[in-house]
């Protein structure tokens, strides 16, 4: 996905992705989504918001463990 827009394309581009059921791919996408939904939740619009999160929320949201 990363590669399809390159430098002089002017193009749109369609990325379709197939995901198997019950996959590491599908916990994956899961599991990234929980975490879009926890730091949108923490975050907010709030610009003050980062500064309040600690390492360890930090580090909790961008493992993957």
């Amino acid at each position: 996905m990363d590669r399809t827009h390159r430098i002089g394309q002017h193009r749109p581009i369609l990325v379709r992705r197939l995901i198997i059921e019950n996959s590491i791919e599908a916990r994956i996408l899961d599991l990234q989504k929980k975490k879009e939904n926890l730091a949108a939740s923490t975050l907010g619009d709030d610009d003050k918001a980062m500064g309040r999160l600690t390492p360890e929320d930090l580090q909790f949201l961008f493992s993957l463990s």
